[in-house]
């Protein structure tokens, strides 16, 4: 954790400082930044192994919930400041860009705060091996790479329509400007934060796999939907109907994988679990990108959606019988 902060550190550095595009893509590869506006960096299996041995297993989903939406509101809350260079940059009649790169000056002094954090942690977020020596994913290898293939699929779809891409649709089709775009991902993030409060009530009553399908249907077609509005009205609405539903699937998904695999191995497979969706959400923007050049119609959110449409159709086919030991 400590690494990933000095990491993090390392980032915030890189691309306050440089402004040639091959050096910043290198340190965006390498870097804790992503394109999108939740956490595929090295923290997050780390964490997710972590908070797992602190609670029972029934007991996950809720906290999965409480950290997902912590991170999702400060999430919302760095898409509205995100403006405020913009903003500050005007009023001063100074250089925007260099107003706009000076935000990253804050991602360089959470990553000192996060430090502090993980620094007054103590060792009992730390499983201990059952048996010396084991092989990573030794019992649970199957199933977990099930659930990859599956993940990918559902990543590669979010990742067509993702926060940046979506940004660069709404700019380039109905012209919406940065503050608006600011308060949109805003009041999106909201949504999609306490929207997973629901979570762990749907797991209750209808178990993980149903939650993670039943809620991700409605969010699908509604990102469908959007990428066909003529106008920009229409469009948010159906993309904040999207965000009402599209999170709810989070805490079961990675609670989901927590207790169908044995302690010794949750570190190992959240990390592989999480490794190929990142991968599979960085592949998307490729033919996202081309199908935006190709048209402003909304092509990267309707193949997304149908994408992961296929991914809960097929979630619900190999996995509805597979329970969790809380579920049986």
């Amino acid at each position: 954790m400590l690494a990933s902060c000095a990491l993090m550190f390392a980032t915030g550095i890189g691309f306050a400082t440089v402004t040639a595009f091959w050096p910043l893509f290198v340190i965006a590869v390498v870097g804790t930044l992503n394109p999108s506006a939740g956490d595929v960096s090295l923290f997050l299996p780390v964490e997710q192994a972590s908070l797992a041995e602190t609670v029972a297993a029934g007991d996950l989903t809720a906290i999965f919930s409480r950290y997902n939406v912590a991170g999702a509101l400060t999430g919302a809350v760095g898409a509205l400041a995100s403006s405020l260079p913009s903003i500050i940059a005007a009023w001063l009649h100074s250089n925007p860009v260099t107003a706009e790169r000076s935000g990253f000056i804050a991602y360089i002094v959470l990553a000192l705060i996060a430090a502090t954090i993980y620094w007054s942690l103590t060792p009992a977020i730390e499983a201990e091996p059952l048996v010396p020596d084991a092989k990573p994913l030794a019992q649970s290898r199957a199933i977990v790479i099930r659930l990859v293939a599956l993940f990918s699929l559902d990543s590669f779809g979010g990742g067509l329509a993702i926060q940046s891409l979506l940004a660069l649709w709404l700019f380039r089709r109905f012209h919406l400007s940065i503050r608006a775009a600011a308060l949109f991902f805003f009041v999106t993030g909201l949504l999609g934060a306490f929207s997973q409060f629901a979570s762990s009530w749907f797991v209750a009553r209808i178990g993980r796999i149903r939650t993670m399908a039943y809620t991700h249907i409605p969010a699908n077609l509604c990102l469908m939907i959007a990428g066909t509005m003529p106008n920009v009205g229409l469009a948010l609405t159906f993309l904040l109907l999207r965000a009402s539903m599209s999170s709810m699937d989070v805490p079961a998904r990675q609670s989901y994988v927590m207790t169908v695999v044995p302690p010794e191995e949750r570190a190992a497979a959240a990390s592989v679990t999480n490794v190929p969706r990142s991968l599979a959400s960085a592949m998307a923007p490729l033919p996202a990108g081309a199908l935006l050049n190709y048209s402003l119609f909304g092509w990267p959110l309707i193949v997304g959606g149908a994408c992961k449409l296929v991914y809960d159709a097929l979630l619900l086919a190999q996995f509805r019988s597979v329970r969790p030991p809380d579920e049986q």
